[in-house]
């Protein structure tokens, strides 16, 4: 399967940043882990053990959800639905990231390649072990430490925004493998990054040409695995307001989660659907988490953790914040196969860094939209208020839509109330009592 990325072009009045704070802090580390796996990575590795599905693999009827878990729907790309379909990477245990740095005869990486590995690592590791609680440990391999040179010029690829897999990107693949394959054992690892030294193509500013090719079973193979699941980052996600070394990682763990099977959240119009409420929305500027439907599809939420509102009457649920380990964190109310409301906990804790209102986001799943198209949409608990935040490319209208105590959602077409109830002190500070009605 095919993941294109779109973006509207952003505007600065700042010159792109491209300071890198930190990198000497963690380039000494980085550089031992490049080497280290440059002596075991083709030898001593063993192969990893691949599951089949990247979600959850506990019994769907556990605990009573099997209404609230909405069926990935047939020939929908990167369906909401659960379970994720086979062909992703596993999204929990230890996931091996093969990360491959290269440069092409017009475009020669400027700096040494251990310096753009250095722009993503260990940050994305870190962020996939706060956002999953510890239940994925995401491991970054570097068994080639210098850049690896493309035999053909970047422009013979034909690369541009939302290029499709076929000639471009197979050729290009196909490449990679070819100069790569003496110093890497490929069936050794769980997914592959491809880091494209920063000066090929345009800024992202102008143009976003990163993307990834995930559940791909007719990719080239290396080393008798196709490289079904491949992430390819270029330029460098700098918006100008001298954050990027702080936050430009983050397109990285955007473009793996679509490896693990997380559609687009944002749409050609950008990211009004959701905002910066989840990272497969937004990965611009500010830290951000995954919402918490996710964290469920993926495995990271157990199902103790979750309650479903299936049936006409009322319930209450207490939640906690999504971002702390522990505890009950998401109510889901079904409206039919394909849909229904998710009520979750937002805080600023953990990865969410960008939160400036606090309280019980709701949202709606559909599971029979594609990627890109609109598939989970925000509800705004204060409509055109202009948001609490400035900070930038964090969508500002969306960042206030938590509901507080006193606040209620209303459905009236499908009958669907709820209310949050109170702010909980005490012992359980941060968590909030909701209560779901169903006529």
């Amino acid at each position: 399967m095919q993941h294109r990325r779109h973006r509207i072009r952003r505007s600065h009045s700042r010159p792109a940043d491209r300071r890198r704070t930190g990198r000497l802090r963690v380039l000494a580390g980085l550089a031992a882990l490049a080497l280290t796996a440059l002596t075991t990575a083709s030898a001593t590795l063993p192969a990893p053990t691949r599951g089949l599905s990247a979600g959850p693999i506990a019994n769907r009827d556990a605990a009573g959800l099997g209404p609230c878990r909405l069926p990935s729907a047939i020939g929908v790309q990167m369906s909401e639905g659960l379970p994720t379909p086979p062909g992703y990477s596993r999204s929990t245990g230890e996931v091996r990231a093969l990360n491959l740095m290269i440069d092409f005869p017009d475009a020669v990486g400027e700096g040494s390649a251990l310096d753009r590995l250095a722009e993503f690592f260990p940050q994305t590791s870190d962020w996939f072990s706060t956002s999953s609680y510890g239940r994925l440990s995401y491991r970054p391999h570097a068994p080639v430490a210098d850049w690896l040179r493309m035999p053909a010029p970047f422009a013979s690829y034909g690369i541009e925004r939302g290029s499709p897999y076929e000639p471009g990107y197979r050729r290009l693949v196909e490449d990679i493998v070819a100069t790569a394959d003496r110093s890497v054992d490929f069936s050794a690892y769980d997914l592959v990054n491809i880091l494209v030294t920063p000066n090929a193509g345009p800024s992202a500013l102008d143009t976003v040409l990163s993307v990834t090719f995930s559940g791909n079973h007719e990719a080239p193979t290396a080393d008798g695995v196709p490289l079904a699941n491949t992430s390819f980052v270029y330029s460098r996600q700098d918006d100008g307001s001298g954050s990027y070394a702080e936050t430009g990682y983050r397109v990285l763990p955007h473009e793996n989660g679509h490896v693990f099977g997380l559609p687009d959240l944002y749409t050609e119009e950008g990211g009004g659907s959701v905002g910066h409420w989840d990272i497969m929305s937004e990965d611009w500027g500010a830290n951000n988490d995954l919402l918490g439907w996710h964290k469920w599809k993926l495995g990271w939420l157990d199902g103790d953790q979750i309650s479903c509102a299936a049936v006409p009457g009322t319930t209450e649920h207490t939640l906690t914040p999504l971002a702390l380990a522990g505890g009950p964190k998401l109510a889901v109310v079904p409206l039919d196969d394909t849909s229904g409301y998710a009520v979750e906990v937002r805080t600023r804790a953990g990865n969410d860094e960008a939160v400036c209102e606090p309280g019980v986001l709701v949202y709606r799943i559909r599971s029979d939209v594609d990627t890109g198209q609109g598939p989970v949409k925000v509800s705004d608990s204060r409509r055109e208020s202009g948001g609490c935040t400035r900070r930038p490319n964090v969508h500002a209208e969306l960042s206030d839509a938590p509901y507080r105590p006193g606040d209620f959602f209303l459905d009236e077409e499908h009958g669907v109330r709820i209310s949050v109830m109170e702010e909980l002190e005490g012992d359980r500070a941060g968590a909030y009592r909701v209560r779901i009605t169903r006529s």
